[in-house]
């Protein structure tokens, strides 16, 4: 997996179009790097995509997948891939 094909898992997993960019993974680490405040943080386990809201930070297409919540809502309970309201 690189940048350039990241998606291309979807053609044989439809739900795969939630994930995100490593680029987006190493954005969220950055940004605990940077933070004056990381620990607050301790003994907690976050997603990229709760600190993207939370550090304003973004994907290489300009959005913020929760994943999580796109699991729970829409593939766990069989609704077909659509990542409206949730990329």
């Amino acid at each position: 997996m690189s940048e350039a094909n990241w998606q291309d898992a979807t053609a044989k997993e439809p739900h795969f179009i939630i994930s995100e960019t490593p680029h987006f993974v190493g954005r969220a680490i950055a940004h605990l790097a940077a933070d004056p405040e990381v620990a607050r943080w301790n003994g907690r386990s976050l997603s990229s995509g709760q600190l993207a809201q939370i550090y304003g930070f973004t994907d290489l297409d300009g959005s913020q997948p929760d994943a999580w919540r796109y699991i729970v809502e829409v593939q766990e309970v069989g609704e077909p891939a659509d990542v409206t309201g949730y990329r």
